[in-house]
């Protein structure tokens, strides 16, 4: 769908064990939501499992999915941070991190063998995860003169509309986050004041 107007996240943290030819690999899944989230969560990890071999990642981040990345960590190319990143695609997920360690066992897998456990290990974090879906929501500034500043809250806690920030300097000017599936009515209905000011 070219415009969603709902995705799906984590709901909170998860782990999962998987093993292979004696090669044990530990699946971690966080709910993120920047990438200073994400530095502080993989520190936090490399620390927790400092003689693991390798500590490979891929993570998506905000509704529209428009920031990933993914790490091999030294694993070969293509066979660790991309079998993460495509199962996290696979369950539509974003603002998560999956983090995958290994120990390894001493019994090389292969390329195959490797994409096949990776997978499999984040897999299995994500099939004992839980998951929630959110309404993606847009951005709105309103400006008006105080006179008008009743009117809008009025609309505000009709349709409960989530503030983010207010603004009482030169003029009233508020910001919000209205529900896409909505804003085209929600909108509309404050532009019936001809008093107001409104951007995107």
């Amino acid at each position: 769908m070219l415009f969603d107007e709902t995705y799906k996240e984590l709901e909170k943290n998860s782990i999962a064990i998987y093993k292979e030819k004696k090669s044990k690999f530990i699946a971690y899944a966080h709910p993120i939501y920047n990438e200073s989230q994400f530095k502080t969560k993989i520190s936090e990890i490399k620390k927790a499992e400092s003689s693991a071999n390798h500590h490979c990642y891929a993570y998506i981040l905000h509704p529209d999915k428009s920031v990933y990345k993914f790490s091999d960590d030294g694993e070969p190319n293509y066979t660790a941070g991309k079998p993460i990143l495509k199962q996290i695609q696979k369950h539509a997920l974003t603002n998560i991190l999956i983090v995958v360690v290994r120990y390894f066992g001493g019994i090389k897998l292969g390329i195959p063998g490797l994409i096949h456990a990776y997978k499999n290990a984040t897999e299995n974090v994500l099939n004992q995860s839980v998951f929630i879906t959110k309404m993606i929501k847009e951005k709105y500034i309103i400006s008006c003169d105080d006179t008008e500043m009743n009117y809008v809250m009025r609309l505000i806690k009709k349709h409960s509309i989530e503030i983010i920030n207010t603004d009482f300097q030169k003029q009233f000017k508020i910001s919000i986050l209205v529900p896409r599936i909505k804003a085209e009515i929600i909108i509309k209905e404050f532009k019936k004041n001809h008093k107001l000011n409104i951007s995107y």
